[in-house]
């Protein structure tokens, strides 16, 4: 999965690096360098570790990718004609073919020319729009923006509001268009009755949408449109009910995260009967995530895998960080590394566990 995480990610990344420079960043200031034991489990060193991924890349997705930076469009319509009702796989590769179709959409033109209604080519031109504006914005805090920077990004998240709806005409069904539409949302400072109403398109088509949730979690974060107890009130209800294997239970420990970066919470707190319960919903979810694969797991279980060294190093719980560590070495481009610096935090966490397990 090639840069699962919006263009807008960057923004929000180099947001919280001035924000915990100040706080007392939890980065590493020196090259994390494996001990023995943790070249014995098969872990790399963090000159190899890849910060564009959070997992392997799928290769049906590789394959489109190829094809549309060598201008062919058609591998990326086959690509998303077979995921068909997969909305999260959906959601997925039309915003890694939207990244780049905002920096080259020959082939994007060339597909809408041939397809004139084609709902997929539809919502990869607005997936676009939405990366393209993020990227105008650029990665820098609201002061070092400078005014032509935010008058491009409004003007063009402005105008992906028409391409979304056009998606949601062609593919009534997809929820894609409306999750999108959170990020358009967010940037312009809808109002939260729209939210709301974006919302329940989203969860009248895919009540467990995993980016769907994430990126309405944003919304309601401080840092953006709510506060930390709408972030908190959301990721309890989305993990509420929901059903093993959905990877629900992420979200209210996203949201403790999103809540202490300012003022990162006491160890204890880790190690507290609350935080330890959303652990092991979390790690149980995992399973069950894993045990209903057929052909393949979860797209999004990775990130989840990725949160859950992160806590469970924090929690002491070494030999448990270890096992999901193993599950996702070699990629960081995950939650809670992306923040900062994310080799070296993503190491020295891994070496933590290492060290410190039986």
């Amino acid at each position: 999965m090639v840069r699962l995480l919006p263009v807008i990610f960057a923004t929000i990344a180099v947001y919280y690096w001035f924000r915990t420079r100040r706080a007392g960043s939890p980065v590493a200031s020196a090259t994390v360098k494996p001990s023995a034991r943790s070249a014995e489990l098969g872990f790399l060193p963090v000159e190899q570790l890849d910060d564009d991924h959070c997992a392997p890349p799928a290769p049906e997705l590789l394959r489109a990718l190829a094809g549309v930076r060598s201008g062919d469009w058609r591998p990326a319509a086959e690509l998303l004609a077979a995921v068909g009702t997969d909305w999260e796989r959906r959601s997925m590769y039309a915003f890694d073919l939207g990244t780049v179709a905002a920096k080259d959409d020959g082939w994007l033109l060339t597909w809408e020319k041939t397809r004139p209604a084609d709902p997929d080519a539809a919502i990869v031109r607005a997936r676009s729009t939405v990366s393209l504006a993020w990227e105008l914005r650029g990665a820098a805090r609201a002061v070092r923006t400078s005014r032509e920077q935010f008058d491009g990004f409004h003007r063009t998240l402005s105008r992906s509001r028409g391409e979304l709806a056009r998606a949601a005409e062609l593919n009534p069904q997809d929820p894609t268009p409306y999750l999108t539409e959170i990020w358009t949302a967010l940037g312009l400072g809808y109002p939260d009755e729209e939210m709301h109403r974006l919302w329940a398109e989203v969860t009248a088509r895919a009540p467990q949408h995993y980016e769907a949730h994430f990126s309405a979690l944003q919304y309601w974060c401080a840092k953006w449109r709510g506060s930390d107890e709408q972030a908190h009130d959301f990721a309890a209800r989305a993990a509420e009910g929901a059903a093993p294997g959905t990877l629900m239970t992420a979200f209210p420990l996203i949201a403790f995260f999103e809540a202490h970066l300012d003022e990162p919470a006491k160890p204890s707190t880790y190690r507290g009967p609350e935080l330890t319960s959303l652990v092991d919903a979390a790690l149980a979810d995992a399973a069950a995530a894993d045990a209903a694969a057929a052909d393949e797991s979860h797209p999004r279980l990775p990130e989840l895998r990725h949160l859950l060294a992160y806590f469970l190093v924090k929690q002491r719980r070494y030999e448990a960080a270890v096992e999901q560590f193993r599950l996702v070495d070699g990629y960081v481009d995950a939650l809670p590394w992306r923040y900062y610096n994310s080799k070296e935090l993503y190491a020295a966490h891994r070496e933590e566990a290492v060290r410190k397990s039986r």
